[in-house]
């Protein structure tokens, strides 16, 4: 076992007390970052038009096969109007035969542009509405939709034979299949999806599946009915021979949850995927453990195959290719984190992808822990394998962008990662997630108030860690030079970035020390410059600096890590190093001293979480009360008027 220990608990007696040049890097920049819904499919009027009503309720009502995307039925849109209109629009798209559109009950007229739809409206603010659009048709294909999108396709599986219909509206294809508002922010309260079929046909979606009616003419119909929020994207249907297998999970409490799980009907199938369909019952309990309960367990969980070659997470029925761990465990994870809550604006699809990524490595923490390490320098590999590149999408009509899968997968899976590494203690952290989804559940957020919630729940600032990894680009590269005598150990770690727009990153690092006669030793070292000097008395039989990172906390390379001679080591150095600054008495409990030279200085007080607990001014000399602070380790980082920097440490009990 190695042996953990963080920096504060040596004796520093400079971090950069021979000053360090520190460069100024704002986080301002970060509270601009606010985005407004954006379609490619709507022009900014329209898009406006949408907003003044607030949708409550979808119903669909289709004949489909599993042989053709043709659809014939209805599709109603309740709401409620936010103010005074004199029509409502939404959209189905154009290549859709409309037969006729009834407004609250009524045969109303129309106007159609292209795929946007008017129906004329008398209606003051807070006035419930209903409108049902009868229709019929084929949707467009990927090749025929200039936007490259299928919302409903059919297909059938190259492994299996079994054909299947099935709809995929991320982020913006809902309209190609049913009447609809695509604005994020806008979720529905609930829906319901009646599909009638050829008797041999299942359909699968949302909710629950209320009933199956023998029409008497050789098809049924599958009411599914969802009474949850749920994102117009969310909403699904897969048609198919499918044969059912259903499992159930706990998560802590007498009540069952119900995993419902079309498959193909192919005698095979389930042979190959029967334990991989059974590992979601542990994946729910895990999660559930982790992000509270989960979101939809007075209804159920579960699965549509359909030849596709990942997954899609329709809300309650994930939509999938085939079952692996990895694949399963992240499209569950999608139920809190993209469903439960969903993110405010596609350039927020963080919130979606990046944690559900997260959530496979915690799958494979937590139940396969000798895969995890893997799983995690894998991503790192593929994040490095460009020099730039952020997390946060500034288009957020591109769907390359949105669905990045080095950058918004990956990387956002990684700064996930080194978010909880920065935290260093995973009863906040994980409260934080927890919080943010019970703060936000049935609603949409932004990473700006996932930020927000973190900082209130840990009280860490994290304005460096947005600026630096989620909306800057790039990654650090080490170099390390070390020297030892006795007890003393030097340590220089300096860092320069791939992108000239990030130019500093001041998360900590853990250095690996091997001892002699010892286990290896962790330290874990603050990083506030691009060139750190780190004293440390009382380390004895060090013999090498192993590595840096050794868990794979941070994106970064390692350009060298040496043992340089030339550093100074002896304890005269070192105090003299120190005394350009005297700090007494040390520990403390109701004032501390600190003298300098002549000149003006900024006192940051730093908690061993890297949490700044207090900034202060003085001129050579000042007297800290600190009767107020809890007791335990400190670190004061003082820096003059040329920007250059000291770090000591204080003890206060």
């Amino acid at each position: 076992m190695l042996k953990q220990l963080f920096i504060s608990s040596f004796l520093i007696l400079a971090g950069t007390s021979i000053f360090a040049q520190q460069k100024e890097y704002s986080c301002s920049h970060l509270k601009s970052k606010s985005v407004s819904a954006k379609t490619p499919t709507l022009t900014t009027a329209q898009l406006s038009e949408t907003e003044k009503y607030d949708v409550s309720f979808y119903k669909l009502d289709l004949e489909m096969s599993n042989t053709s995307t043709y659809l014939k039925g209805s599709g109603t849109i309740k709401g409620k109007t936010l103010v005074t209109t004199d029509s409502v629009l939404f959209e189905l798209f154009k290549t859709f035969t409309i037969d006729s559109i009834y407004f609250n009950g009524v045969n109303s007229t129309f106007s159609k542009n292209e795929s946007v739809l008017k129906v004329p409206a008398n209606l003051n603010p807070g006035e419930e509405f209903e409108i049902t659009v009868f229709y019929y048709g084929a949707p467009p294909t990927a090749a025929s939709n200039p936007l490259g999108g299928s919302g409903m396709t059919t297909d059938s599986s190259p492994s299996w034979g079994n054909q299947v219909t099935w709809s995929l509206s991320e982020p913006f294809s809902a309209y190609e299949w049913f009447p609809v508002k695509q604005v994020l922010r806008d979720k529905a309260d609930s829906c319901a999806v009646n599909i009638t079929v050829n008797n041999s046909l299942k359909a699968g979606s949302n909710g629950i599946l209320d009933s199956i009616t023998d029409n008497g003419n050789g098809t049924s119909t599958y009411h599914w009915y969802h009474r949850h929020p749920v994102a117009y994207y969310l909403i699904s249907v897969a048609v198919a021979e499918y044969a059912e297998y259903n499992v159930y999970a706990f998560q802590g409490t007498p009540d069952e949850i119900f995993i419902q799980n079309y498959i193909y009907n192919n005698p095979g199938t389930l042979t190959q995927f029967q334990t991989e369909i059974e590992n979601t019952a542990d994946f729910i309990e895990l999660f559930s453990g982790l992000y509270g309960m989960y979101p939809f367990a007075n209804e159920k969980y579960g699965h549509c195959m359909a030849p596709i070659s990942g997954g899609m997470e329709h809300q309650t029925m994930t939509t999938q290719g085939f079952f692996e761990q990895s694949l399963t465990a992240h499209e569950l994870a999608h139920q809190w984190w993209g469903d439960y809550v969903t993110c405010e604006t596609w350039a927020n699809i963080w919130i979606n992808e990046g944690f559900a990524s997260y959530s496979e490595y915690l799958m494979l923490q937590n139940l396969f822990p000798n895969q995890a390490a893997g799983d995690m320098q894998q991503r790192h590999t593929n994040i490095m394998s460009q020099a730039g590149g952020s997390v946060w999408v500034a288009d957020s009509t591109d769907e390359s962008a949105i669905f990045d899968s080095r950058l918004v997968y990956n990387k956002g899976a990684a700064i996930v990662h080194t978010l909880r590494f920065i935290v260093n203690n995973d009863s906040l952290f994980f409260a934080g997630l927890r919080t943010f989804l019970n703060t936000y559940k049935n609603q949409t957020a932004s990473a700006l108030d996932f930020k927000e919630i973190m900082e209130s729940v840990t009280g860490i600032s994290l304005d460096d860690f947005f600026d630096q990894w989620y909306f800057g680009e790039g990654y650090p590269t080490y170099t390390v030079n070390w020297n030892n005598s006795g007890n003393n150990l030097h340590l220089n770690i300096k860092h320069f970035t791939s992108k000239n727009t990030t130019p500093l990153f001041t998360n900590p690092i853990v250095v690996k020390v091997a001892r002699t006669g010892e286990a290896d030793t962790l330290i874990r070292v603050p990083i506030t410059s691009n060139n750190e000097n780190i004293f440390i008395q009382g380390l004895a039989n060090v013999t090498n600096i192993v590595q840096l990172d050794p868990d794979n906390w941070i994106i970064n390379k390692i350009n060298y890590i040496k043992k340089d001679t030339t550093l100074m080591l002896s304890a005269s150095e070192i105090a003299d190093a120190a005394d350009s600054f005297k700090i007494y008495p040390v520990p403390a409990s109701d004032y501390v001293t600190i003298e300098g030279g002549n000149d003006n200085y900024t006192l940051e007080i730093i908690d061993i979480r890297g949490t700044l607990i207090e900034s202060v001014t003085f001129t050579n000399s000042f007297q800290l009360p600190v009767r107020n602070y809890p007791n335990g380790s400190y670190i004061f980082k003082i820096t003059n008027n040329q920007n250059q920097s000291a770090i000591h440490r204080f003890i206060k009990l």
